[in-house]
């Protein structure tokens, strides 16, 4: 059953990704005479992508229930879980707190957000990404 969520959460993440990398190298659009610059589902598809990868992660460690989660608490959950595996490379826990801190603001703020921030997002989910990969083969997660 572990195998199975996990699969489910880390599939999630890798379509996230893809999202997020489709809209970077595309960056802009035009459609119908307007430009359409899609940054802010850039960014919102980099920090679902570290929640999912989170997601992946937390359920290959014990934890039953990351589908009901307030994702605010899923950076220390992760740190904790990590700690207690005697993982020592805990940066993806710290950077998944930076992306977490981010979401709201993002999605719901009305001030824009500044370009070079919306690019810190892409940039920290990309990192985390890589280092949830690589912490899910060390830690020989089920289903990873």
């Amino acid at each position: 059953m572990i195998a199975v969520q996990v699969q489910h959460f880390s599939g999630r993440a890798r379509d996230f990704l893809k999202g997020m990398e489709s809209l970077v190298r595309e960056d802009i659009y035009v459609l119908n005479d307007q430009i359409l610059n899609f940054k802010y589902s850039t960014a919102l598809l980099s920090i679902h992508c570290a929640i999912s990868y989170s997601d992946a992660l937390r359920a290959g460690l014990g934890c039953t229930d990351v589908s009901s989660d307030d994702h605010r608490n899923a950076a220390m959950d992760l740190r904790l879980r990590l700690t207690d595996r005697k993982y020592e490379n805990l940066k993806g826990a710290d950077r998944l707190g930076k992306l977490l801190s981010k979401k709201n603001s993002i999605a719901y703020a009305s001030e824009a957000t500044r370009e070079n921030e919306i690019e810190d997002i892409v940039k920290h989910a990309e990192r985390f990404t890589k280092w949830a990969e690589e912490t899910g083969r060390r830690l020989n997660i089920e289903g990873w």
